[in-house]
């Protein structure tokens, strides 16, 4: 009976701390379109966002192929995108 009580107060809060970060990401992703050039930690330009996925990844073309960088490596401010990951680390990726 406890096991259950506890289930149901985790549930019952879990909505309300998961609130505010998914609109946080839902607003982030209203910003990513396609076009938009993505730049490095050191503001040099790496691609332009091809595709928005439904996770907040992007796919950008970078040194003529497709890659995706994933959500949490990525900040939009001012309209403009910026990635963690250096270029070496783009470069690696698929």
């Amino acid at each position: 009976m406890l096991h259950r009580f506890a289930l149901a107060l985790a549930l019952a809060f879990t909505p309300a701390l998961a609130g505010p970060s998914l609109a946080q990401d839902a607003a982030a992703m209203l910003e990513l379109r396609p076009g938009q050039t993505v730049r490095d930690p050191a503001n040099a330009r790496l691609g332009k966002i091809d595709r928005v996925n439904a996770d907040g990844s992007v796919r950008i073309i970078f040194e003529e192929r497709f890659v995706i960088i994933p959500a949490d490596k990525l900040v939009v401010h001012n309209g403009n995108v910026t990635t963690s990951l250096t270029r070496r680390e783009v470069a690696r990726l698929r």
